[in-house]
């Protein structure tokens, strides 16, 4: 799959999670920062929407530590959370 069409296939998975507060962080991250990524950080984004968004929630607000796989760059851009906007 060429790259333009596994991100659009990303950004699907990203927004559809199931819950409104699921859909803001994960599509909001891939949102602001899938342009600049490497093959290498759509890999990691493509292995870790595989995990529960709980867990995901709970990673990036720091209630639950981080597992060291997903530890990281792209985890510390995650737990930011500066790039969610609130829906009017």
């Amino acid at each position: 799959m060429d790259r333009e069409a596994r991100l659009k296939r990303l950004r699907f998975r990203a927004w559809h999670r199931g819950t409104k507060e699921a859909d803001l962080l994960i599509g909001g991250f891939f949102d602001r920062h899938h342009e600049g990524w490497s093959d290498a950080e759509i890999d990691w984004y493509e292995a870790f929407l595989e995990e529960q968004d709980v867990d995901i929630m709970a990673w990036a607000i720091g209630t639950q530590p981080v597992p060291e796989r997903w530890d990281g760059a792209m985890m510390r851009r995650l737990k930011a959370l500066n790039y969610i906007e609130h829906p009017e």
